[in-house]
């Protein structure tokens, strides 16, 4: 099953050697033609885009990893959330299954247009779940294959997002469900390499410290381990509009990140 690729209508899964499978969920740029009409220009423009990481995490399948990839956009459906669209944050402002804002807080469809709870279940069953039963599926190859599976799911945000967070986030913003959702030894060996380095702040179960694909694959117990890694745009790309990839700082951050997914690759319960 090695090196095969699977692509589909929802998203793409390459197949690695080793026990690493990386998440994208927020990568996916596509809204589908029969729904665009309920946006507004400034949404189709899905500007909440986790930009280019899949593009910045390329050099994993070189090291053996697995890759999951979605096409649709988060506005559509956000694979990161729960399906019954419970809060991630209790208390704090949420965006979500289905988002209606940005992450500035204004609305993201035209006035009238947003999903109801029809069109919310459907989504579930046509983006949502594909996506979700990849992901499972793999995790489960990867564990019978070579006793336990890890889970890495990446992210990237704006480091100032007022209506979302105070002040600036950490460059690197490590989620492991406060220690739930992997190891013990394996939060300390992630912990390790971004204490050891200067050049970039992070924070372990900070702001974030999970989301829903975290919290519900990451079972240490069952043998499958997941950790969280969102990190600011400003670590690899411009932040002002239009984004675009910034070749200086890409080419930074890559061995700090290289050394992160190796380390999830080759690290052993």
């Amino acid at each position: 099953m090695n090196d095969m690729n699977d692509t589909n209508d929802t998203h793409t899964l390459h197949r690695g050697s080793t026990p690493l499978l990386i998440s994208f969920p927020h990568v996916g740029t596509h809204i589908p033609a029969d729904q665009q009409t309920r946006y507004t220009e400034r949404a189709l423009q899905v500007e909440d885009t986790d930009w280019f990481l899949d593009r910045l995490y390329a050099f994993a399948a070189d090291l053996g990893a697995s890759l999951v990839v979605p096409r649709l956009s988060r506005y559509l459906i956000d694979l990161n959330r729960s399906s019954d669209n419970l809060p991630m944050y209790p208390g704090q402002n949420n965006t979500e299954l289905c988002p209606t804002r940005h992450f500035t807080g204004e609305p993201i469809y035209r006035e009238g247009q947003a999903p109801d709870e029809a069109e919310i279940r459907r989504r579930v069953a046509v983006y949502w779940q594909p996506y979700h039963d990849a992901v499972q599926a793999q995790l489960a190859h990867l564990k019978q294959t070579h006793g336990h599976a890890v889970l890495f799911d990446a992210h990237s945000i704006k480091s100032e997002l007022p209506w979302l967070f105070e002040g600036t986030l950490p460059h690197m913003n490590v989620g492991t469900v406060k220690g739930h959702s992997c190891a013990p030894s394996l939060r300390e060996k992630v912990a390790a390499i971004f204490s050891s380095q200067s050049a970039y702040s992070h924070v372990m179960d900070g702001r974030f410290k999970g989301g829903h694909i975290t919290r519900h694959f990451g079972q240490p117990d069952k043998g499958v381990h997941a950790v969280q890694l969102e990190m600011c745009w400003r670590a690899y790309m411009d932040e002002s509009p239009p984004y675009r990839w910034h070749d200086t700082h890409a080419a930074a951050v890559t061995p700090l990140l290289r050394l992160l997914v190796q380390t999830l690759a080759t690290w052993r319960p």
